[in-house]
């Protein structure tokens, strides 16, 4: 896999609360300039990244619920919306994990319903948080996520103890088949952003993103 091609695994991502708008931008120019599939920021930013984004191919991912999950439904699907209505081209949404730890599993399925129904023709991603789940949990919420119809799957909001594990991405993988698998949190270099593609992840959250590809280069474009 060379450069180009990793590149577009990678939706280059500025969540942190302190990013300024010059981060946005340059996060921005950063993704026109090596090929990222999508920028991920906070929907505060949309409206900035849209217009820096006119006329070029690279999509505008942001996030829902985030990232403790734990919002109304209403709140996820109302801020879904406003989001999409300022330009987002993709939607990642963390689930709601402690309704997952009390075992309520129709509210959970309620709640990506609501954010999959606002949705309607834009992707959405859901995140996991995979760190906080047992295997089981982690089985059951992808099968959820597979019967609701989502586009992806997501390890998890990189704001927590843990990030993208191989053997987590695996088993998500197994379980919902056709569906993307997101790797994200602690993806830093082109080894484990290569591990997560082998294992089944078809798209790389990353806020690392040059220095994954950037060493891709290199080494040579044999992967």
């Amino acid at each position: 896999m060379n450069m180009k091609q990793l590149a577009q695994y990678i939706d280059h991502t500025a969540l942190a609360a302190e990013k300024t708008e010059q981060d946005i931008l340059t996060l921005c120019d950063e993704a026109i300039r090596y090929g990222f599939y999508s920028v991920c920021i906070n929907s505060g930013y949309i409206p900035l990244a849209k217009k820096k984004l006119a006329n070029t191919k690279v999509k505008i991912c942001t996030v829902v619920g985030f990232p403790l999950g734990a919002n109304l439904t209403s709140v996820k699907a109302f801020e879904a919306a406003k989001a999409i209505k300022a330009g987002a081209n993709e939607i990642d949404m963390v689930i709601n994990v402690g309704w997952i730890k009390s075992n309520k599993w129709e509210a959970v399925k309620a709640d990506i319903q609501a954010v999959f129904d606002t949705c309607r023709s834009i992707p959405l991603k859901v995140i996991l948080e995979t760190c906080l789940l047992n295997k089981e949990e982690i089985v059951k919420a992808c099968e959820i996520c597979k019967e609701i119809g989502v586009a992806f799957v997501k390890t998890s909001t990189g704001f927590n103890k843990g990030g993208a594990t191989v053997e987590d991405v695996a088993l998500m993988k197994r379980t919902v088949g056709d569906i993307g698998v997101k790797a994200s949190g602690g993806i830093r270099d082109t080894d484990t952003a290569l591990a997560m593609i082998k294992a089944g992840a078809t798209r790389i959250g990353a806020s690392a993103g040059i220095a994954i590809i950037g060493q891709t280069a290199d080494r040579a474009d044999n992967y």
